[in-house]
């Protein structure tokens, strides 16, 4: 089986202008992963599936993220001789940068038919709003298709290609994409047919004065 290294090489070769970024985990499972650049992400999925060496042939799941914008400190130091001539100082810097938001797409990827994997290959939007396309990679492994359905539906990554491109948890009228991590549930919960505790308490805000005991009542009787 090829390292994380080893297959990031071959694709750079295969794929000249391509972008390929290996991205590293510190975790103790180790497992390593490849950032593809999304323009040639659908070709590079193919190779990957085709080539003999690899014959990455199945895809066993297919997982959404969201990475908000943050503010990242970093700091540098800096050693100034002492003009007395003594020990020198070492000083610190701290700068702060903006790291811009994103949505990320994690592919596993395993060969039946040579029989290892995982490899795991990842794509990332432009940003949360307005550049959120990526190409869809079902039509290379069927396997990704509702997987892919329900990255779109709770984190709204839109995936171009894709056979079916709908909704899969929440339904076609619903607003937004719950698993955003700046998601704000609505207070009202319109489609709770019997709302209670918690969800009721949110309820009653929105509920008419002269209406507002009814649902009250009711939730004592059952």
């Amino acid at each position: 089986m090829h390292s994380p290294e080893q297959i990031r090489d071959l694709l750079l070769a295969r794929f000249p202008g391509a972008e390929v970024t290996l991205v590293t985990n510190p975790g103790p499972s180790a497992q390593h992963s490849l950032l593809l650049g999304a323009s040639h992400a659908a070709d590079m999925a193919a190779w990957l599936r085709d080539d003999q060496a690899l014959r990455l042939d199945y895809c066993s799941n297919v997982t959404g993220i969201d990475w908000p914008e943050k503010e990242i400190t970093e700091t540098t130091k800096t050693t100034v001789p002492d003009p007395a001539g003594g020990t020198p100082k070492v000083v610190e810097t701290k700068t702060k940068r903006i790291q811009p938001g994103c949505l990320e797409v994690v592919y596993h990827l395993y060969s039946m038919a040579l029989k290892h994997g995982p490899v795991i290959i990842r794509l990332r939007t432009g940003n949360r709003t307005d550049r959120v396309t990526l190409p869809s990679l079902t039509p290379v492994w069927r396997a990704c298709d509702f997987q892919e359905r329900e990255v779109f539906d709770l984190y709204g990554v839109i995936f171009t290609g894709h056979p079916d491109l709908r909704r899969i948890l929440m339904w076609d009228e619903f607003k937004d994409h719950p698993m955003r991590k700046d998601y704000v549930e609505p207070d009202d919960y319109e489609w709770e047919p019997t709302p209670h505790d918690a969800v009721l308490a949110k309820a009653k805000a929105h509920y008419p004065a002269a209406a507002a005991a009814a649902p009250v009542a009711e939730g004592l009787k059952s």
